[in-house]
């Protein structure tokens, strides 16, 4: 357009009389008249000229504007494809940000959920600590009270409010636990028991459990007043010592009863035939002898209680077991008395015993007491035999095995029912309605004493094995010293 505006104004300014004058002169004819014929034809090629040139520009810009359009498509289909992309990014975005929501909720609520439960299981947990019949008290790294729960609280006459946070020692100095003691606990890093007793009448358990392994480290204290069950615990063991010394009394009065009664029957004897008029010296003599025996068997019954009783309080020393088990068979030989026409005498004895058996510490009267029961109790079980082929036999073993010493008693005597075996070890109490006679077998039938002395005593263990066609075996287990007691 603007090459046409400016042919134009060539073509005007070729008909100005400055442009015919200087410029048209070839447009003139030779009088100087204007050569309208030599303008049209200047014109028109003028026009023609700048129509091809303007056809021209305007196809090479047809062509260019076909190429911007097709790169405007292009972009177009570009820039939708993009926003296809970005709007398919958004609906992703958007459905990971709805999942995320949804998630998130979830999350939340499950958090809810946690911190109800927590908050109802720290409740409950509280009210446990709280109502524990135990004095509990929680201390942190500077020995300062965190939990201090109602039977604290009922002890001291402190409630928690005023001892929270403050120093266990200072606000309670009456504790019986020591800041060595807790010091103890968190160095070995183990749970540490202490026994506490308060002049004889209150006991007292204290555990202190270190705590690891939390933000806040410190330990945490529970005291156990055991006052009660130790003073049941006490008469117990005071009931089960004097049922186990009243059946030692009724074994050793029967041990001393029978020959005494042997010698009153003998002297009786004696005494009526000193009043017929054919006196039998012989037979005197032989009454008066059978008396004299069962003296000295009921003075050896005496002096073995004697022995015991003095020997009681004494220390524990290290023994030989064979030695006080061949003494304990010397002894029942004259301190067991006859049982149904079979005496200790008439039993065959078999011994089997290790060889370099180690010493023990023990107390040698109480072992002897209880070797002695068992060769009581198996002459009435091999009293109970009426069979006249059978011969009564006591087998006895001493070995060594697990760091102890194992000693078996087997008798071939009348076995023991199961029933039995689970009263065997039972203390006896004498009944109201039986008779002296009857008291006194049924306390040789019970060995509660001699299981008093090998579990307290000397910290062993002894059972028994029986078949009532075969007899029955007694099964001692005694430990050996260790090495604190070998140096006391």
């Amino acid at each position: 357009m603007k090459n046409i505006a400016a042919l134009f104004v060539l073509f005007v300014l070729s008909f100005s009389q400055i442009a015919t004058a200087d410029v048209f002169w070839f447009l003139r004819l030779e009088d100087g008249n204007t050569n309208w014929q030599y303008v049209a034809n200047f014109s028109s090629g003028i026009l023609i000229v700048a129509l091809s040139i303007t056809a021209i520009r305007l196809a090479f810009t047809r062509r260019a504007a076909r190429r911007y359009n097709r790169d405007l498509e292009e972009i177009r289909a570009q820039l939708e494809d993009r926003v296809k992309e970005r709007t398919a990014t958004l609906d992703n975005a958007n459905s990971l940000l709805q999942q995320s929501n949804k998630a998130l909720e979830a999350e939340v609520t499950e958090h809810r959920d946690t911190t109800t439960k927590l908050r109802l299981s720290e409740s409950y947990i509280t009210s446990i600590l709280r109502s524990m019949p135990l004095m509990l008290i929680g201390l942190n790294k500077n020995g300062e009270i965190t939990q201090w729960n109602s039977r604290a609280e009922e002890i001291s006459s402190l409630v928690s409010d005023q001892v929270l946070g403050k120093n266990l020692w200072q606000t309670y100095p009456a504790i019986a636990v020591t800041p060595e003691q807790i010091k103890q606990a968190q160095d070995e890093d183990k749970t540490l028991t202490v026994k506490y007793s308060q002049r004889g009448q209150y006991h007292f358990d204290i555990t202190i459990y270190p705590l690891h392994d939390q933000l806040e480290t410190g330990v945490v204290i529970m005291v156990d007043d055991v006052t009660q069950r130790v003073q049941s615990e006490n008469m117990l063991v005071q009931r089960d010592k004097m049922s186990s010394m009243g059946e030692m009394a009724s074994v050793m009065a029967q041990d001393i009863n029978i020959p005494l009664q042997a010698i009153l029957k003998d002297l009786q004897t004696v005494r009526r035939d000193l009043t017929e008029e054919h006196i039998d010296p012989i037979g005197i003599h032989e009454l008066l002898d059978d008396a004299l025996i069962r003296g000295r068997q009921a003075a050896s019954v005496v002096n073995n209680l004697v022995r015991f009783s003095d020997a009681g309080a004494g220390e524990k020393q290290l023994a030989d077991i064979t030695e006080i088990m061949d003494h304990s068979v010397e002894l029942a030989a004259d301190v067991l008395s006859v049982t149904k026409g079979l005496r200790f005498k008439d039993v065959v004895i078999n011994h089997n015993y290790a060889d370099n058996l180690p010493q023990l510490r023990c107390h040698v009267p109480e072992l002897q007491q209880v070797f002695l029961s068992l060769f009581r109790y198996s002459c009435y079980a091999l009293g109970k035999i009426e069979d006249p082929e059978h011969t009564p036999s006591i087998n006895i073993e001493i070995s060594e095995f697990h760091n102890a010493v194992w000693v078996r008693i087997q008798h071939n005597g009348l076995g023991i029912s199961t029933e039995e075996q689970q009263l065997l070890f039972e203390p006896f109490f004498a009944s109201s309605h039986a008779t002296d006679n009857e008291d006194q077998h049924s306390a040789g039938e019970r060995l509660s004493f001699a299981q008093f002395i090998i579990a307290e005593q000397h910290q062993g263990k002894i059972s028994v094995t029986s078949d009532l066609n075969i007899g029955a075996t007694f099964h001692i287990q005694l430990p050996y010293p260790n090495l604190s007691d070998a140096e006391d």
